[in-house]
């Protein structure tokens, strides 16, 4: 009928998908009718959810043309909602854009204005939570797709964090981050914490340069020898000692503020399957959350983060133990890896969102409210991701390197992949080993793990060492279907014991 529209109709006017305004009728948002086995969504109906906010136009973005500092999937990923929002984007190696050192703020920077653009993506990794470059490229009057430099420079001291944290009667891991840097001053923090304890750099992330203390007198070796690292990795040799949690899950929660200071939390995501301190699987919801925890998780990450002046997406991550404590760990200042489990529960495009947001819309005119999120993390299914890297999960996980000879990726109902190789990609020992990601979308977590290992069954990579194998067999383990996963989880059940014989 002609005083009525289809979903695809709303979203046009919306500025939205499809998918998205099958959610909010399906969650009751927007009222419709079937007609003929098709949705129908009345004028009247529309306006009244506009104007009451359930549904809201999302304004197009006034960047038009955006520079992606980054490579491979996630640079893919980022352009393919900027080329859907209509903007012209420069994506470093790729025609017509030269080739840039990625790690060269000051090369990054001139890149980005010789193509004329006026906003810049980091993505992930490279220069993305480095607080100079940020402030760098917005001195050259680039909007910069991410928190303001003194937000990401206050949460990427995680001494300062810690501290923050506590001012906001956020609880943290029992430790030591004082300016006292001395080995006296460590020695005598260890012996008031306990063992085992841990060892972390103050700045950076990665599991770079941290050290477990099982006995005294190691300290200060472990010192030593985390001083050295953290200062090749992040030029800043200051530490912070934390008490060792044993076997504790990592639960995060994804967060979104405009520039106006308003921000939402969008749910959780449990990455406890981790090797070497790197996540290997993500799903949402976590297992081990419940309404009230979540509520008080996500209280937490919005206070941590408007206390610094938070603006675009980000990331509070905290460790969950047995006895139901939990504690604040960092702030990551950017976008995750592991943001599309999020998207597919939720129906938004956090990329689409940042890039608004640096446009200087606000969270009301996205459409992004709490409630709308908290009803997505009830009603809206599971999602789960896996990585794909380039490595030897049988030898230690070590990277591998080749070309990629076939390539055949999975799809049908639930499935995405975001992949950073194409058949003929040459995968060399320069950057992170990361392939792509392969990710199920679900009623539940049963049925999205099920599609997920109908996905990876249905993968093909040839030509180069990945972790394929070892992911089908990770999905079906009963650990991991039963919800109980930690984070050293993979050290005790990997490789089992009878490996060589399923592989002969």
């Amino acid at each position: 009928m002609a005083d009525e529209l289809s979903p695809s109709q709303v979203a046009a006017r919306v500025g939205t998908t499809t998918r998205t305004v099958q959610r909010w009728i399906a969650t009751g948002r927007l009222p419709a009718r079937r007609v003929g086995g098709r949705w129908r969504v009345a004028f009247d109906a529309f306006d009244a959810s506009v104007e009451s906010g359930e549904v809201a136009p999302e304004p197009r973005s006034t960047i038009r043309r955006l520079f992606v500092a980054n490579r491979g999937e996630i640079a893919a990923r980022i352009q393919r909602t900027a080329d859907a929002l209509g903007m012209l984007t420069f994506v470093p190696g790729s025609d017509p854009t030269p080739a840039v050192d990625l790690l060269d703020g000051a090369a990054v920077v001139a890149a980005a204005l010789e193509v004329g653009a006026d906003a810049l993506h980091a993505g992930y990794g490279f220069l993305a939570e480095n607080a100079d470059f940020a402030a760098a490229v917005e001195a050259a009057g680039i909007r910069w797709v991410g928190p303001p430099a003194d937000a990401i420079r206050a949460m990427g001291d995680k001494a300062a964090a810690r501290r923050l944290a506590a001012s906001l009667s956020v609880p943290t891991v029992p430790g030591y981050d004082g300016d006292d840097q001395s080995d006296g001053a460590f020695r005598s923090a260890a012996e008031r914490l306990r063992l085992p304890l841990i060892v972390k750099p103050s700045s950076g992330g990665g599991g770079k340069g941290m050290h477990v203390v099982r006995d005294i007198d190691r300290l200060l070796d472990a010192l030593a020898a985390a001083r050295r690292e953290a200062t090749a990795a992040f030029g800043d040799d200051r530490l912070i000692l934390e008490r060792l949690l044993e076997g504790p899950r990592h639960v995060e929660v994804q967060v979104l503020f405009d520039a106006h200071g308003e921000g939402i939390h969008l749910g959780e995501r449990d990455c406890s399957l981790q090797r070497r301190h790197q996540k290997i699987l993500e799903e949402t919801p976590s297992p081990a959350v419940d309404p009230a925890l979540r509520s008080r998780m996500g209280r937490w990450a919005l206070q941590l983060a408007g206390a610094v002046g938070y603006r675009s997406a980000g990331t509070c991550e905290f460790l969950l133990d047995d006895a139901g404590n939990v504690y604040f760990l960092e702030m990551n200042t950017r976008l995750q890896v592991e943001h599309p489990v999020t998207e597919l529960v939720t129906g938004r495009d956090l990329v689409a969102d940042q890039l608004r947001i640096a446009g200087g819309a606000s969270l009301v005119e996205i459409g992004a409210t709490q409630p709308a999120a908290d009803r997505a993390t009830r009603t809206d299914g599971h999602a789960v991701e896996v990585r794909l890297y380039a490595e030897d999960a049988e030898d230690g996980f070590l990277p591998a390197t080749g070309t990629v000879a076939l390539l055949r990726w999975p799809s049908g109902a639930g499935i995405r992949v975001d992949a950073g190789i194409e058949r003929g990609s040459e995968v060399g020992p320069r950057f992170d080993p990361m392939l792509a990601k392969v990710v199920a979308h679900g009623r539940d977590r049963a049925e999205a793990f099920e599609r997920l290992r109908s996905a990876l069954d249905d993968t093909v990579v040839l030509g180069l060492t990945t972790n394929l194998r070892f992911l089908r067999w990770l999905v079906r383990e009963p650990a991991v279907l039963e919800g109980q996963a930690r984070i050293d989880t993979l050290d005790r059940i990997w490789p089992p014991d009878d490996w060589a014989d399923r592989t002969a």
